[in-house]
């Protein structure tokens, strides 16, 4: 219709710190900011600090300056300059380019979280200043990985948290895109430094991202990953040179043919099992075990409870203070340190059969033991060795055919 007004659409774009290292990455990224915003369109910008340790104003580089402290308010207020000094310095940029912009805290952009530092959980997030700077075509550029609590205290959402800013700004705004650019071209089918044949997925559902993510896989923040599975926000991953990258979504179950997307790796796990005394009857043991670890906030995965006893793994750093708060127990405790966990992931292994004999065959075949494991209904978790790691993931990465063009 003559004179209607053409509805602007409003894309999210997150850079992280190995986005932002050097001037020519700033300006790579500066580029995609402008091509977002073309046509009268609104770009809202999410950053990570600048570049990764040694650099000056990285996260790890101020964790420095504080060795050994805990997480609290004034650890998180130290954290949080990196992502200020990135989000001035971005904007900045953008305003040399011709983009009016504005650099803006956690705070400033809305964002409500609880007291939890270190690792706060968000809230809430009201828009109301970032859709203000957008009418008044400012561009908000806006440090990730932070927020405020109640008590005005500023909070970090954890490592990776400028993921989570991302996603919960991109939900708040409603019907916004997001785009989260990486040095890598999306989410590939496994860590492209251990496997040479992994590739780039071009399309993955939900729960494959989350799993990856939780499983080991770096590129996506799991609980932003999450997050956005919770709120159906699609979304992409991309490389910030070449645009390639992964389509994340409701996509569709892929054929029982290739049940397995991607292969993820975690290193440094302690392998745990606990044996009840002849002397102790069924039951009651397996509590106290899990209160002792839960008390002592010592976070457990891979668990089994049967009648051989309790099996779990815990990080290599907490296997000691483990072993030492059950000690007490009626239980005989057997350890194996320094373990890898496995894990292939596929929408497509959902009520598929053979997918576990075709991963104990792979691993047998290269001859890698399997100490332990645990499945769900997309993801298959196996510990092996942890010198034996990078001989798995390629077994398994070949079996499955996951180097294999789209």
């Amino acid at each position: 219709m003559k004179g209607a007004k053409t509805r602007k659409t409003t894309r999210v774009l997150k850079f992280g710190g190995s986005s932002l290292a050097t001037p020519a990455l700033r300006d790579a990224a500066a580029a995609r900011v402008i091509e977002a915003a073309s046509d009268g369109n609104h770009a809202v910008v999410v950053v990570s600090a600048i570049g990764r340790s040694p650099d000056p104003y990285a996260t790890d580089t101020l964790l420095s300056l504080v060795p050994g402290s805990q997480d609290g308010p004034n650890r998180d207020l130290l954290l949080a300059s990196g992502e200020i000094i990135s989000a001035a310095v971005f904007a900045q940029l953008l305003e040399s380019k011709g983009v009016p912009a504005r650099a803006l805290t956690g705070i400033q952009a809305g964002i409500l979280t609880d007291a939890t530092h270190g690792n706060a959980r968000v809230l809430s997030v009201n828009p109301a200043n970032l859709k203000a700077l957008l009418e008044s075509g400012l561009t908000p550029v806006v440090c990730g990985f932070q927020g405020v609590a109640e008590d005005n205290a500023i909070t970090t959402l954890g490592r990776g948290g400028s993921d989570l800013t991302a996603v919960a700004l991109a939900n708040a705004l409603a019907d916004a895109s997001l785009e989260i650019y990486t040095d890598v071209d999306g989410v590939m089918t496994a860590d492209p430094k251990r496997v040479a044949g992994a590739r780039t997925i071009s399309d993955l559902t939900y729960e494959e991202v989350t799993e990856l993510s939780e499983h080991g896989a770096t590129v996506m923040y799991d609980k932003a990953a999450d997050c956005a599975r919770v709120s159906q926000l699609p979304y992409t991953v991309r490389n910030l040179r070449t645009g390639e990258g992964t389509s994340v979504g409701n996509q569709q179950p892929r054929e029982p043919a290739e049940p397995v997307t991607g292969v993820a790796t975690s290193l440094g796990y302690t392998f745990m099992h606990l044996v009840p005394d002849a002397a102790v009857l069924p039951g009651g043991w397996e509590q106290e075990a899990f209160r002792t670890l839960a008390y002592a906030a010592i976070s457990i995965d891979c668990v089994n409870v049967n009648s051989a006893g309790l099996f779990f793994i815990v990080r290599d750093g907490e296997s000691e203070r483990a072993q030492k708060g059950l000690e007490p127990l009626p239980v005989a405790i057997r350890t194996r340190r320094t373990c890898a966990k496995i894990s292939v992931v596929g929408a497509g292994m959902r009520g598929t059969p053979g997918v576990m004999y075709r991963c104990v065959r792979a691993l047998s075949a290269a001859g890698v033991p399997i100490i332990h494991s645990t499945d769900s209904n997309i993801t298959i978790s196996l510990l092996v060795p942890g010198p034996q790691a990078a001989a798995a993931e390629n077994a398994l990465h070949e079996h499955f055919n996951l180097g294999r063009p789209q």
